[in-house]
């Protein structure tokens, strides 16, 4: 639901902020005061289109911000989400869920799961045809669900087989072509004869011979001062330390300890020896070296950013040359298994399209009974299905159609021209399909247009039941429909330093009964308040 909207410099409004509340909210007020103001800013917010028009005069900006609360909603990361719109004169628009800067389309695939706008057809998902299958199968529920899903699961795997059947089934000439490049790329990375670490071990071999010179200066010099000093000087503190070794433990102790040492820098000064000796450096040898390092390298512009990533290229080139090898026998396996697939397939879409046209028949008494009430006793509705190939919902293709008047034909939803017919056939749909559809807040802009009396009564009447599981927002003129509110607002307009602002209040018991009496009479009498009060007790 929408706990808090905050409108800033549309139109008239200057700076406006609205709680809500759960259930049937009610906006009613003076004309031209702002009450479609408000709407217009919940459907920008939406992602609807925007007019610079509708900045108010002397801003460069407009700004709506929208507080949603939505428990265990699938669409939703946290239960409390904050979307925002900014639109500049110079046309830069901002769009924002929860601080963080989205496009305007994923603002309104967002919203569009959240908000239904009654007035304002881009917003409604009752017109697309596309989506009255998802409403009809809600409507069905668990006797459907277990099927479909197997369905959807097959339908899937029927797909892929199909995507992987035409990317097989190309021409001979293409299949060559592929085959042959694929057969260069493989002979090219074996005939390299790669090991994984070798480029590190080659590395470590170029990065000797590139120092060959400094390793045998240090190596040389080490060996010379070995030899030829530090091994004698530790020999003869040796023989001084001897001379007193007898006289006390400590100083046993140290001659052991110089022996140590001696014995060590012997054993050191041998392998520096070796090391100095044993070092060679053919020319041939680098540049081997060198041009092993340029073959790896090429290979990895080619092929992959590592030896490991080149011979999985290697591996994964060869299980292609095979695939394609033997793609006629592969083909025919995969027909073999799509064949099997439909049959099931078509079982499952079978069972689904019998259910769909017993419980569609259903849904077409309910509505027209609800379309009765709403004083259309001759509107019928009716709920097309047309079978098709598999589709992911079946075979079955669905739209709602309506009849209006005695000897007309029946025509598309988004076909309906008169607005207050489709207020009341959207109502009647809504009032059926309540506990079905997951959008959770409704919004119905002057549903009561062209209806009166019984008609309006019962308008109300829907609005308050469809209140007990959406959020409902509705703007009227009609006293039986705002005694029906659950929280009721009164939307005025004043002036102030040659300024018109939009002022909304939030009404008290006493002040809902006193503009239900104003609504019905024009202004607020002992009778009119009576006959307030009889309207909001039977709500």
């Amino acid at each position: 639901m929408i706990t808090t909207l905050h409108i800033k410099n549309i139109g008239i409004i200057d700076d406006l902020s609205i709680e809500l509340g759960e259930g049937f909210n009610v906006l009613t007020g003076e004309t031209g005061a702002g009450k479609t103001l408000i709407i217009d800013a919940i459907n920008v917010i939406s992602g609807g289109r925007f007019s610079k028009e509708m900045i108010r005069k002397g801003e460069n900006y407009s700004f709506i911000e929208m507080n949603l609360y939505l428990p265990e909603n699938p669409i939703a990361i946290e239960n409390n989400i904050i979307v925002s719109r900014e639109i500049h004169t110079n046309g830069r628009n901002s769009c924002k869920i929860n601080g963080r800067l989205v496009t305007l389309t994923e603002l309104k695939e967002f919203m569009n799961n959240i908000i239904d706008i009654h007035g304002q057809n881009d917003n409604q998902k009752i017109l697309n045809s596309k989506y009255h299958i998802k409403y009809l199968d809600n409507f069905i529920g668990d006797r459907i669900a277990d099927i479909k899903e197997k369905y959807r699961a097959l339908y899937k795997k029927h797909i892929e087989i199909k995507k992987e059947l035409k990317a097989n089934l190309g021409d001979d000439k293409e299949k060559q072509r592929k085959l042959d490049l694929l057969q260069y790329q493989f002979d090219e990375i074996d005939s390299a004869n790669l090991k994984e670490n070798e480029e590190e071990e080659l590395e470590e071999q170029r990065k000797i011979f590139m120092n060959s010179e400094k390793i045998g200066k240090a190596l040389n010099q080490a060996d010379m001062s070995l030899g030829e000093g530090a091994i004698d000087k530790i020999n003869e503190a040796i023989k001084a330390v001897e001379k007193i070794s007898d006289l006390d433990k400590k100083y046993e102790d140290t001659l052991c300890q110089l022996k140590g040492v001696y014995y060590e820098v012997q054993e050191l000064s041998r392998d520096i020896s070796s090391l100095n000796s044993d070092m060679y450096f053919d020319e041939n040898e680098r540049n081997e070296i060198e041009e092993r390092l340029d073959l790896i390298f090429s290979l990895k512009r080619k092929y992959g950013n590592s030896v490991k990533e080149i011979l999985d290229y290697k591996e994964n080139v060869e299980n292609e040359i095979e695939r394609i090898n033997n793609l006629e026998t592969y083909n025919e396996e995969l027909k073999a298994e799509l064949q099997k697939l439909e049959k099931e397939m078509q079982e499952l879409a079978s069972k689904m399209h019998e259910i769909r046209v017993n419980v569609a028949n259903e849904l077409n008494i309910k509505i027209n009974k609800e379309l009765a009430d709403l004083e259309m006793p001759n509107a019928r509705f009716i709920t097309n299905i047309n079978e098709t190939d598999f589709n992911k919902n079946g075979i079955d293709e669905i739209e709602f159609f309506i009849l209006t008047n005695i000897g007309e034909d029946s025509k598309p939803l988004a076909k309906i021209a008169s607005g207050g017919e489709m207020s009341r056939i959207m109502l009647a749909i809504k009032t059926v399909l309540a506990n079905t559809d997951s959008t959770p807040v409704l919004i119905f802009d002057e549903i009561d247009t062209g209806i009166s009396g019984n008609a309006a009564k019962s308008v109300g009447e829907k609005l308050k039941i469809i209140g007990q599981s959406h959020q409902v927002l509705c703007i009227t003129h009609q006293p039986s429909i705002a005694a029906k509110g659950d929280v009721n607002f009164y939307i005025n307009k004043e002036s102030q330093d040659g300024r018109t602002f939009t002022k909304v209040r939030k009404l008290s018991e006493e002040e809902i009964i006193n503009e239900v009496a104003r609504i019905a009479n024009g202004e607020v009498t002992e009778i009119a308040r009576k006959h307030a009060l009889e309207l909001r007790k039977t709500a």
